[in-house]
């Protein structure tokens, strides 16, 4: 019977994607590949609405906001949504003890209030265009490393030219593993202001507990505003500067969404791995997942205790905490759907699929045999090397924090050591600035016992070959208790007055001292082992796969040329489309497509944080006080759709068949977060913020509703 349902299932992944909608599609390809399908399914626009280089479109009222989310305009004044967790650090930024934006939201009651961020970007994207030709012009008889060479030599002069002298952010990225290339072209503004963001209560509702869960009940949404100069272009930060005038904004409807609606997400997903073979499927669930999630369940334990006990460590290691949980609690959901899936198998039989195509084909033995030898060869080294890289990653560059001072400190004795003056005096000075954000969120306690609790994982995690002898015997020497009275107390980095003086003074006989700081030598034989023996290794072997794997997606778009194929994600513009719907989790049970201010107070829980409701939003649930935003007598706040998404998607609009804003994306359900690699039209679910919720949170809860005065509100009133 179980042999039975993995064939079935086989045959709907590979056979059921019309129904699934999977798929991040190219805006510039969906007239080609999607759009019959799409107006088939309802949808009302054509693909130039969607994307048009030469003409307002959506794409123009999509941004890139910061590093790794989405954002969209919605009104003609500059006004951006974004979700709740994107502008978290902002948010985080601007608070203190006395003025808790966190706990108590942020509304700017004018224009004059609205909050600067300093560093905080949007990019809009100008155009995108097929390269692959220019990219690989001149490669064809190349060996392998001078291919690579002048590719990027071809790389660089596009992009060169595309910037037209820095106006522009330019950037060729490949797809299909290097089978083609695309350039895209994105104008950034510089000058983007806090306007709005709900409490935690609300805007990060149900906390840890509830995320990448459904049902939901999260109000994930914040508001900025993108500003310019006169002339509407980019321009750093200054009061004289106006809100930006997009070239097109979201119209939102009130009308919301029903079971079966055709729902659309433009937006920027970060990184899919949809064509891995099975050997990489497997390490990520028995080995990469497994050690990242026990390593983030002491990093949680020690940050978790360190908030709970004072409340400006609460505030500081806010950001950090949701950073560390996103990723612990998507790993625990991505194995078990793998596992239900019986993703190894799955995988297995698309490759006998393709060999099989390859054979009767007659191009098996002279092209593609070598493709999955090597597969076996490499993945047998990689699972090691990989592991060390995981373990490093996690404890020494993203775990104990004083060691980013560490790294700081090492570049500056690199520099001293090569007498390479002129850089030092920069490094001097970037260090000197970066010192007060760095221990503005910085607790010496919390994080003096991460090391303690992250050096003896790191030392049993692996195996002896990457580690430094020095280490070793470093923790051999010194157990417990003694490694941090050793090492982290003793250490002058954690002073951060001593520190200024020695950067701003810039005495090269002090610098040099620090090289024998205990924590700087530390890192620094961490660094250097990983640096020379990790490293290197899983740069030869990720080359190698990356080149086999280049080969094998080839083979895989010649075998599926007559079929749409999407690229794995990249952090660039895509789009998916699927349907408004719920799904089935387990047996026996069915969740509905959409959740209610019902189910907010249903979960109300005054004793714990996360479930904690504010009085206001009660009061207003009491009177049923709902304007026009209700839908019926209740008050929508999430809904989930079959729309393929992924992190960086967080942010991103949906929108409905005319191509209105009806919620904003933010997260993926639990039991879907393994579509990264493959997806299951059955479970596989994005979940939204209704966008109705948004504005009655704006305008009802929050008394901003002059906001709502410049957007284009469609539908009931």
């Amino acid at each position: 019977m179980r042999k039975l349902n993995t064939i079935l299932l086989f045959i709907i992944l590979v056979f059921g994607s019309v129904s699934a909608k999977e798929g991040m599609w190219i805006p510039l390809l969906l007239e080609k590949y999607n759009l019959a399908e799409m107006q088939e399914m309802g949808f009302q626009l054509s693909a130039q609405d969607i994307y048009n280089a030469h003409g307002a479109s959506m794409k123009d009222a999509v941004v890139v906001f910061g590093g790794g989310c989405t954002g969209e305009m919605i009104s003609a004044e500059g006004l951006l949504i974004t979700n709740h967790h994107c502008g978290y650090r902002q948010i985080q930024s601007h608070s203190t003890v006395e003025k808790d934006y966190l706990t108590h939201g942020f509304w700017a009651m004018s224009r004059e209030e609205e909050l600067p961020n300093p560093g905080l970007t949007v990019r809009f994207l100008e155009y995108m265009e097929e390269v692959t030709d220019q990219v690989l012009e001149g490669t064809d008889a190349l060996a392998i490393a001078a291919k690579e060479k002048k590719t990027k030599e071809n790389i660089t002069s596009l992009e060169r030219e595309a910037s037209a002298d820095g106006r522009y952010l330019a950037q060729v990225k490949p797809l299909f593993y290097g089978n083609s290339y695309y350039l895209y072209v994105y104008k950034v503004y510089r000058d983007v202001r806090l306007v709005g963001a709900p409490p935690s209560s609300i805007g990060k509702f149900g906390g840890d507990t509830d995320n990448w869960m459904w049902p939901r009940h999260t109000g994930d949404f914040s508001l900025f505003r993108v500003y310019a100069d006169e002339q509407n272009e980019p321009a750093e930060y200054s009061p004289d500067n106006v809100p930006y005038q997009p070239k097109k904004f979201f119209p939102i409807s009130l009308d919301g969404v029903e079971e079966g609606d055709f729902a659309m997400v433009l937006g920027n997903p970060g990184s899919t791995m949809q064509y891995i073979p099975a050997q990489e499927v497997e390490i990520i669930m028995k080995q990469r997942d497994p050690d990242r999630i026990a390593i983030r369940d002491r990093k949680l334990e020690v940050v978790r205790a360190a908030m709970a006990s004072d409340p400006g460590i609460r505030i500081q290691y806010a950001a950090k905490h949701a950073s560390i949980s996103n990723s612990w609690k998507k790993w625990q959901g991505e194995i078990r759907g793998l596992e239900r899936l019986d993703a190894v198998v799955q995988k297995r039989a698309r490759e006998k699929e393709f060999q099989h195509w390859a054979r009767a084909n007659g191009i098996w033995d002279n092209r593609y045999r070598q493709v999955f030898e090597q597969f076996d060869s490499l993945y047998a080294l990689y699972s090691e090397t990989i592991q060390a890289y995981d373990y490093y990653s996690e404890i020494v560059f993203n775990g104990v924090e004083i060691f980013r001072l560490a790294s700081v400190v090492k570049e500056i004795m690199d520099s001293l050591e090569n007498q390479q003056d002129e850089r030092l005096e920069s490094q001097l000075k970037n260090a000197s600035k970066a010192l007060s954000s760095f221990f503005r969120d910085f607790d010496r306690s919390t994080d003096e016992m991460l090391f303690r609790e992250l050096m003896p994982l790191l030392a049993n995690g692996i195996d002896a070959q990457h580690l430094p002898a020095y280490f070793s015997g470093l923790l051999r020497k010194y157990p417990g208790e003694k490694l941090v009275r050793k090492v982290y107390q003793k250490s002058v980095l954690t002073d951060e007055a001593r520190l200024q003086e020695l950067f701003s003074e810039a005495n090269h006989r002090k610098l040099k001292k620090l090289r024998n700081d205990p924590l700087v030598a530390c890192f620094q034989q961490l660094n250097f082992h990983f640096e020379t023996t990790v490293k290197p290794v899983l740069d030869s072997l990720t080359r190698q796969l990356s080149e086999n794997m280049q080969v094998y997606m080839a083979g895989i778009m010649h075998m599926k040329q007559d079929e749409p194929l999407y690229p794995d994600a990249n952090f660039t513009l895509r789009a998916a489309y699927g349907r408004v719907e719920g799904y089935e989790p387990l047996n026996g049970v069915k969740y509905k497509h959409y959740t209610t201010l019902e189910g907010i107070m249903e979960k109300e829980n005054p004793g714990e944080e996360e479930f904690t409701v504010p009085e206001r939003l009660k009061e207003l649930y009491r009177q049923k006080d709902y304007g026009p935003y209700a839908s019926g007598n209740s008050l929508p706040v999430c809904f989930t759709a079959s729309v393929h998404t992924t992190g960086g998607n967080s942010g991103s609009p949906v929108v409905n068949a005319a191509g209105q804003l009806v919620g904003v994306n933010f997260d993926r359900c639990w039991e879907g977060t393994m579509s990264d690699i493959m997806y299951d039209p059955e479970q596989s679910r994005n979940i939204a913020i209704d966008i109705r919720y948004a504005l009655f949170v704006i305008d009802k809860f929050a008394g901003a509703g002059y906001l709502l005065e410049e957007m284009e509100l469609t539908g009931k009133k």
